[in-house]
């Protein structure tokens, strides 16, 4: 057992490790956006990966998400959970509310959604998306939430968009005629490309913001999303350190 933590927004590199130690891999699809920091936590071995590097240095197109799910299952990792910052596209999911998501909308226009560059034979690969992101996984998270007692949301559709500009007012109209909740740039394609790959995917998000549907306040920018987070990122750490020994 191995648990693979792919860390977002303001949770890049968290101090929560036992016997912490770094290593830099290269994967067929080029390196991943960070090295992989090994450690433990509550005795299992985890490996965890800042998905926009260290010092959120990489944009959400760039961000090289087949590499970093290849290094994650590479390094013998048996299931993901990500973390991420999202915006909130409905009046009940407050700032600093978690989401523990359950259906994604891809939005995306420029990344790539698949390991195949080719099929064999005969033999196209096409990989089942009803239920993208892992149930057991999803239930555990949910669990933990009610033990700590922190407000959160047991289901929750994330329309994620290309990026890195957040949507016009429009597209957040849009969005939300869809039936999506929160909105971010990067978990629909960590999704895919796990469940492609076979390994357990599940995201909880945090939210930070509502985007800009909202006429009553500001549209959201940068700086109000990594205050939220910031003041709040210690919910998501303590959320991993209950789950992570749990896994099975």
């Amino acid at each position: 057992m191995k648990i693979g933590i792919i860390g977002g927004s303001g949770l890049d590199n968290p101090h929560i490790f036992e016997d912490p130690r770094d290593e830099t891999v290269i994967t067929p699809y080029g390196e991943p956006s960070s090295p992989l920091k090994h450690g433990k936590i509550g005795g299992v071995a985890v490996a965890l990966l800042a998905r926009h590097g260290r010092e959120h240095t990489i944009p959400p197109t760039q961000v090289n998400y087949r590499a970093n799910i290849h290094a994650l299952k590479q390094a013998g990792c048996t299931h993901i959970l990500a973390t991420t910052a999202v915006g909130s596209l409905r009046e009940e999911i407050g700032r600093g509310d978690l989401v523990i998501i359950d259906q994604f909308i891809d939005f995306t226009k420029q990344r790539n959604l698949t390991f195949h560059e080719s099929f064999e034979p005969h033999a196209p690969m096409h990989t089942p998306m009803a239920d993208p992101f892992n149930e057991d996984l999803r239930k555990l998270l949910i669990s933990k939430c009610e033990l700590l007692g922190y407000t959160h949301h047991k289901k929750g559709t994330v329309v994620t968009i290309e990026g890195p500009r957040f949507s016009t007012r429009a597209e957040s109209r849009m969005f939300r005629l869809w039936g999506a909740d929160i909105i971010n740039m990067s978990v629909a394609v960590e999704a895919i490309l796990a469940n492609e790959a076979g390994v357990p995917y599940a995201a909880v998000a945090m939210s930070t913001d509502y985007d800009c549907w909202k006429t009553d306040e500001e549209p959201v920018s940068w700086d109000a999303i990594l205050d939220v987070f910031t003041k709040n990122a210690e919910k998501v750490t303590n959320l991993l350190i209950h789950v992570v020994p749990e896994v099975k």
